[in-house]
């Protein structure tokens, strides 16, 4: 297995949980949902020499969406979202960014994502999990033996779902069909907050017990 390094970066005035995901041999990596605190993301990446490939963000919302714009204007690099929450980007009030402090935010995606996509970068890959709910669009990404949940499923809780084109049946049932089903052992990386396993949400997540 190559090996992986996955560096959080708690972004922006919500503490959104930025990921820059890249592998030892190659350098090749993404930055997933950058909520802010570019210069912090930014200062990491050229430290580590990383060679970014994409911007992935696992749903639309404002508060993971606030340094999109300076990493793209640096780097050159696609921003990637699933088809269903595209339209987010370009809206600050779908975004909810038009309500934040950090001010409206509206942006365009270069490529939009489906279910069971792969996303490749240098010798790794991440699997695209269509998980709505949150939004019509939430996606989580597989890597190896971790699993991103964005805002779908937290550390003993699961996202809101009361915001632009949430739902809640649906986003139990993304979670209970795509999220529960995998491995005991994969550790959780959500979109706010800590770390997880699989095996602890499954048993412990009082949305599911």
């Amino acid at each position: 297995m190559m090996k992986l390094n996955i560096y959080r970066i708690p972004a922006g005035i919500y503490a959104a949980n930025c990921y820059v995901i890249f592998s030892d041999d190659t350098k090749s990596g993404i930055v997933v949902d950058p909520g802010g605190s570019a210069d912090e993301i930014i200062d990491f990446v050229e430290k580590n020499n990383i060679d970014l490939k994409y911007i992935v963000l696992t749903h639309g919302h404002g508060d993971h969406i606030g340094g999109v714009k300076e990493i793209k204007d640096k780097y050159k690099i696609p921003v990637l979202i699933h088809e269903d929450d595209a339209d987010m980007l370009t809206d600050a009030s779908k975004n909810l960014s038009g309500t934040m402090a950090s001010g409206p935010i509206e942006i365009n995606a270069d490529k939009t994502l489906k279910d069971g996509e792969i996303i490749k970068f240098g010798d790794l890959e991440a699997l695209v999990l269509h998980t709505p709910g949150h939004t019509k669009g939430g996606i989580c990404l597989k890597i190896q033996d971790h699993i991103l949940t964005g805002d779908t499923l937290f550390k003993g809780s699961i996202g809101r779902t009361d915001l632009y084109s949430g739902d809640y049946e649906t986003l139990i049932k993304s979670i209970k069909t795509k999220l529960l089903v995998l491995s005991d052992e994969l550790i959780v990386l959500p979109g706010h907050g800590q770390p997880s396993t699989i095996r602890n949400e499954r048993l412990s997540n009082p949305f599911f017990n």
